[in-house]
């Protein structure tokens, strides 16, 4: 690794202990380390307000249009100190960065220029807290397919209004599919949302018709003009500036940029819209970024159907080999139009609500557009310029989406933010699995960069199972093969291997921006997979809590960033606020690593006879989780708009038919305000056991799985920081054996004689080590992981009986150790007003000293040292002219692989009269 820089390249000021570089194709610290950044987007909830998960419809339009829901309260409650807990797992689970995902909608939902100053200050809150617990991370303008108004997330409803659109008859028009009216409004049954049809979305009018505006209105819809400027800048001027104050907020915090908050990604999976389309009269022949599944009208099509015209358009299928056309089906709006009457503004184009002045001269409301512009004739259908949005208009070349029109507005966009935000690092992500453009290094970058991709399998995501056969989906769209046969990949090995080859892709794709790191920002799989055979809901309930297949999905994904890929990850997503019934709450996706559903069982003692909870009413964390029933926080809603139960809940097959409580507490009307003495119906009450922070005390492995899903895929070891750079990566989950292969030179030799570190050499000088998350899930001492309901194959500690050997701490080259007594690097609790104010600055540390781990090592140089989940490792770098080293270190479980148990997980069910006879764990004879 060269040698850091002790001054910024995007300021030229000295650079701080924490800095964080990108260079080399790496994050490297200040001392000259390699980082590897991984961990997971908190949080999918955040695309909308607390209590509003996207099936309710109640109150949905009313509120969209008065601009009043806050989304204060998102990702985590920090008064209740659920998010002590949240954060602590996720440290436990050894992450260290997060991606912070926020919706222009909660800045600017009031209108436009008003923005939501308490949930920005909140956002601060919950910054500063995860910057308590260590966590690095970098923020995320997130939207999918627009807007929450068009079947997703991001931006305001009144941005829809401005672009000349009534949102209530998307569903009619087929413009967008919308979770809560699905399949139509008046029939609306969000619990048969097929998987991923949202993201067929991309190809409806409303996307497509707003995207473009939004990049290109100017040389596509030079009419378009509002507040006396084109709608492009009128949209992004509030997109930018909203995101920018945003960003001053954070700044004028003055103790989280550059210490906690590390960079800003552009916004969340761009859409090109129009942009370069061929011909508006035919459908692509290959498949692209957009899904194919169910409707798939052309853009001609569409626009009839958005002037209330039937339409005939093709029907897709999305099965195990991918999409196949299924006949066509036949849509007929009735005469309804998604663009708004003229009599919602005067007739001098003002809108009374939202105060903007729409030039009635050149864009008239009531009618497409498009048409306005002569793409097509609404009378007749036909269209004019089939080839309307193919070339760009004052030079007549073919338009390239993102060289002419995603990077300027990337380019304006980061301009803002650094202006907040000097040593921002610019997160790049163009389209999804379109390589990056070339941007300019002096004037943009600055040396602060990272490539920000996304990666998905896409087979196991749509059909939600875990396939034996897959495809390289990113060498079919970047065209690598004349065939899909060609791209099959056949057979678990085959399929690990081509998910790591992709990944090594995207990484490549870096190249293009400069010398910088690459993050996949988002990876991830879906939990529901098999009919939610996972929650009980299939085969009388017989895989209940059985995850290994979703294990099995999201290793292979992971495995992709380890290798010689070396890659920075952030896991799509955590949210506090998942149930079973309706997954991440938001158009039925299911990736949660956590669920609340998915905690144990509480047993009679903790609970009352009469079924209520036995729990300390003076104390906060009792009774934390967020959307628990009977939990103060899970009733805790906003209190202008009850919500209502929502009677369309998702069917199970068979096995455990009885609403969860989570589920309850998600569709109750009541508040904190009329909570009181409440006690709700037996059947209601909940069942799984809450974790506490407490808990990692007493029973760490228990803290750090409960709830989890696929743990053992996702919290993993991996190198944390590295003298030189990590070669080779490789963990095997099924004999949790873990293989590190470093590469070091000469260069490497300030990185490990840098200051600060407790190991001295021969000459007492001090020495930076490599660090390497041991976690205690895969290498848990078998005291620790009996307590959490696990078992080790084998025995553990000092079989000879020599107790020195029981808390051996370090070794040398070649060396197993047995077991250590070692300090906790688990953040722990502090008072809340702690948290809050003057632990600024400061990390949360609870210091403790046992054993944890229980791992033997094999180095084939230095020597090494264990404290509470984290290896140090230190090896001596090549003299200069002596070329490059490679060192490896391999680590196991000395008492073999653990084993869980069964738990109780999931809606209670009653125990059978052998387990009422003998309420021991295991079997026993009288």
């Amino acid at each position: 690794m060269p040698k850091v820089p002790s001054t910024s390249p995007a300021t030229g000021k000295p650079t701080s202990p924490s800095y964080i570089h990108t260079t080399a194709c790496n994050f490297v610290d200040n001392a000259g380390r390699t980082l590897l950044l991984r961990g997971v987007n908190l949080s999918g909830s955040s695309k909308a307000p607390v209590g509003r998960p996207s099936y309710i419809l109640d109150g949905f339009w009313d509120d969209a249009e008065t601009g009043s829901e806050s989304f204060v309260g998102q990702p985590l409650n920090i008064d209740d100190g659920s998010a002590d807990v949240h954060l602590a797992r996720l440290r436990g689970w050894g992450f260290n960065m997060l991606r912070f995902p926020v919706t222009w909608e909660a800045l600017e939902h009031a209108g436009p220029g008003k923005y939501d100053y308490d949930f920005i200050d909140y956002t601060i809150r919950v910054l500063r807290k995860c910057k308590a617990y260590g966590f690095k991370i970098f923020m995320d303008p997130h939207q999918d397919i627009w807007s929450r108004f068009s079947g997703g997330s991001g931006a305001p409803f009144w941005t829809l209004a401005a672009c000349g659109i009534d949102p209530r008859n998307l569903t009619a028009t087929q413009s967008a599919i919308i979770h809560c009216e699905y399949p139509l409004a008046h029939i609306a049954d969000p619990a048969t949302l097929p998987a991923m049809i949202w993201s067929t979305n991309y190809g409806r009018l409303l996307s497509q018709t707003v995207f473009t505006l939004f990049f290109a209105g100017r040389d596509f819809a030079p009419h378009c003009i509002i507040d006396g400027v084109n709608i492009q800048d009128y949209l992004q001027d509030h997109y930018i500036e909203a995101l920018g104050v945003l960003a001053d907020r954070i700044r004028d915090a003055g103790d989280l940029l550059d210490e906690c908050v590390l960079g800003w990604d552009s916004m969340n999976e761009p859409f090109e819209g129009l942009c370069g389309w061929d011909s508006l009269s035919s459908t692509p022949t290959q498949q692209g970024s957009t899904l194919k599944k169910g409707s798939y009208p052309t853009p001609a099509q569409s626009f009839r159907l958005g002037m209330g015209q039937p339409q005939t358009v093709e029907n897709w299928t999305f099965g195990s080999f991918g999409p196949r056309r299924d006949g066509s089906v036949t849509i007929d709006p009735k005469g309804i139009k998604i663009w708004a009457e003229p009599s919602t503004e005067t007739t001098e184009g003002v809108h009374e609500r939202w105060g903007w002045k729409r030039d009635v001269a050149q864009w008239k409301l009531g009618t497409c557009l498009w048409a306005q512009h002569g793409v097509w004739d609404i009378e007749t259908g036909f269209v004019l310029q089939d080839d309307y949005f193919r070339y760009l208009p004052a030079t007549g070349e073919p338009v390239e989406f993102i060289a002419d029109y995603w990077r300027p507005h990337f380019e304006r966009y980061a301009a803002r933010v650094r202006r907040a935000h000097p040593e921002a690092i610019l997160f790049v992500q163009p389209p999804v699995f379109a390589p990056p453009p070339k941007i300019e290094e002096d004037s943009v970058l600055k040396g602060r960069c990272a490539y920000s991709a996304h990666y998905y399998d896409g087979l196991t995501l749509i059909t939600r199972h875990w396939n034996w056969f897959n495809a390289d989906a990113l060498g079919l769209l970047r065209g690598n093969y004349s065939n899909t046969l060609q791209a099959v990949k056949i057979g678990e090995s085959a399929i690990r291997n081509s998910l790591q080859e992709q990944l090594g892709i995207l990484k490549s794709d870096a190249a293009i921006l400069g010398p910088y790191p690459t993050v996949i920002g988002e990876i991830g799989t879906p939990f529901d997979m098999d009919a939610k055979r996972s929650y009980g809901w299939t085969d009388k309930g017989k895989y209940l809590g059985d995850y290994s297949r979703q294990e099995k999905a999201l290793d292979a994904s992971l495995n992709g960033g380890d290798g010689s890929n070396g890659l920075n990850w952030t896991v799509w997503t955590y949210c506090a606020d998942h149930t079973h019934d309706w997954g991440d709450g938001w158009n039925m996706e299911d990736l949660s690593l956590w669920s609340a559903d998915d905690l144990p069982e509480m047993d009679e003692q903790e609970l009352g006879m009469d079924g209520s909870l036995n729990a300390d009413e003076d104390d906060p964390s009792a009774l934390y989780d967020p959307m628990v029933a009977g939990s103060r926080a899970g009733l805790l809603r906003n209190q202008s708009k009850p919500n209502v139960i929502n009677n369309h809940a998702p069917k199970r097959k068979s096995g455990l038919s009885t609403p969860t409580a989570v589920t309850v507490a998600a569709a109750s009307s009541l508040s904190l305000a009329t909570l009181g003495s409440i006690s709700l119906p037996e059947k209601y009450q909940p069942r799984q056991r809450q974790p506490r922070l407490e808990d990692w005390i007493a029973d760490p492995y228990g803290f750090l799985t409960s709830g989890a899903r696929a743990v053992r895929a996702f919290c993993r070891p991996w190198p944390t920081k590295v003298v030189g750079v990590p070669a080779d990566i490789k963990f095997d989950i099924a004999k949790a054996t873990f293989k590190l292969v470093v590469r070091v030179g000469a260069e490497d030799a300030a990185s490990a004689l840098a200051p600060g570190e407790e190991d001295e050499d021969e000459k007492g000088a001090q020495r930076k080590a490599t660090e390497i998350f041991v976690p205690l899930v895969h290498f848990g001492a078998t005291d620790v992981v009996r307590v959490g309901g696990c078992e080790g194959a084998g025995r553990s500690g000092n079989e000879s009986g020599d107790e020195s050997c029981a808390v051996v701490s370090s070794g040398k080259s070649s060396a197993v150790g047995s077991r250590w007594a070692s300090t906790v690097d688990l953040p722990g609790s502090l008072p809340m007003s702690d948290l809050d104010g003057t632990t600024q600055g400061s990390e949360v540390d609870l210091e403790e000293t046992r054993t944890l781990v229980d791992v033997s090592v094999k180095v084939s140089a230095g020597r090494w040292k264990v404290e509470g989940q984290t290896l140090r490792w230190w090896y001596d770098v090549p003299k200069a002219g002596k070329g490059v080293k490679e060192y490896t270190i391999e680590i196991k479980r000395r008492a073999g692989v653990i084993k869980p148990l069964a738990v109780k997980r999931g809606p209670r069910r009653d125990k059978s009269w052998c387990e009422r006879l003998c309420d021991q764990p295991g079997c026993c004879v009288m």
